[in-house]
Formats: structure tokens, C-alpha cells, sequence
């Protein structure tokens, strides 16, 4: 059975006015009314696109969703965030029911005054990641390989400044030992319902 993301830490991703300290101002200030909605909306929007997956069947090895999304989310602490990962992306609903991707490289180092996230492949996505009550929240962007990284732009549009449809905001929790799962609903592509990203080493 599918394990959720506990409410209390979607609740504390959504209060805003409690962040604190420079990272978690960078957050506040870039984060746009619309992706929190996204956040709060998390379980619901992961609990649709596994009917979709269920029901239409899709493409790769369906027994992988239940394993990534079936653990207990567990905090992370920082230090065992950074470095190189094996990880893989996993869409659920939308234009299919599944598609399980083959595995690329990701990496988390400290760039910038934060957290920087980036996962290689041929649907690239970059970003930095906030700590929020044992949980870490991701702002970012998707690009495709080749194209110049696209950086999350949120507020953005309220200054004047382009908009880019590729925005992701999402979780990063622990799910075992050397295994991380980065869960981002809603995604703007309207590709899929949901995607989830595993990462191990």
C-alpha cells in the first residue's frame, strides 16, 4: 500500500510566514501562490495518477512505482544528501498510464549559497532544495538535453519576468538507506499527473 507524505509536513511547506533565515527566505520570496497550491495537493494529485497508472497499464516495470512510492517517508539530514546518485524518473497518468525511465546520474552539492540538485538524461531538471520540518522542499526546472538549464522562475512573472512552463516544486524525503525519493505533483507539462524521481547509491 502506498505510503503518503505525512500532511503535517505538506501543512508545514505551505506556512509560508513561519520560514525563517536566508534559504528559507530565498524560498519565500521565489515560491509562486500557484505551486503551493501544487504542494498541498500532493497526495491527492499522487493518489489519482496511481489509479491512472493501475487502470491503464503503461510502459516499463510497474513493481519499481510500488517499491519507490511504497516506504515510510523518513527525514534526511544534509549531510548525507551530497554526492553523486544513480537515479530514474517515473511518470504516472497524463498521456499514459506509467513510464518507468532508464537509469542517468544525479548530483547534490552546495552551489550558489544553497543546495543544488541536478539530474542528467535526456529530460534534464535542476534546482535547489529548502529543509522544511525533516522534509526538503525543491524548487526547480525541467529542460530538455542540449537546451541551456531553465532555472525556476515563480514570482517572476509579478516583476515582469518570463514564465517558464517548466517550474517544478516537490519533496525529497528518505525511503531507506542511500535511497531518496523526490515526488513533484502536478507537473506544468501536463505530460504526466504526477512524477517521482528515485535516487540511490
Amino acid at each position: 500500500m502506498t505510503k503518503r507524505v505525512p500532511r503535517k509536513l505538506i501543512f508545514a511547506a505551505s506556512a509560508l510566514l513561519a520560514l525563517t533565515g536566508s534559504a528559507r527566505a530565498d524560498w519565500r520570496d521565489q515560491v509562486s501562490p500557484p505551486d503551493i497550491d501544487r504542494l498541498a495537493h500532493l497526495n491527492d494529485a499522487r493518489d489519482h495518477a496511481l489509479a491512472e497508472a493501475r487502470a491503464r497499464g503503461g510502459k516499463g516495470d510497474y513493481r519499481a512505482i510500488e517499491r519507490i512510492l511504497g516506504p515510510e517517508a523518513h527525514a534526511v539530514p544534509e549531510r548525507a544528501l551530497y554526492g553523486n546518485w544513480r537515479c530514474r524518473q517515473i511518470k504516472l497518468g497524463g498521456m499514459s498510464g506509467y513510464y518507468v525511465f532508464d537509469w542517468f546520474n544525479c548530483r547534490i552539492s552546495k552551489a550558489g549559497g544553497g543546495i543544488w540538485f541536478e539530474k542528467n538524461g535526456t529530460q534534464r531538471m535542476a534546482g535547489y532544495l529548502y529543509p522544511q520540518e525533516g522534509m526538503w522542499v525543491y524548487l526547480g526546472a525541467q529542460s530538455a538535453k542540449g537546451e541551456k538549464l531553465h532555472r525556476y522562475s515563480g514570482r517572476a512573472a509579478s516583476a515582469g519576468g518570463e514564465v517558464n512552463p517548466d517550474d517544478q516544486i516537490g519533496v525529497l524525503v528518505g525511503i531507506g538507506d542511500n535511497h531518496l525519493r523526490l515526488d513533484l505533483p502536478s507537473p506544468n507539462t501536463q505530460e504526466s499527473d504526477f512524477d517521482t524521481i528515485e535516487l540511490i547509491r
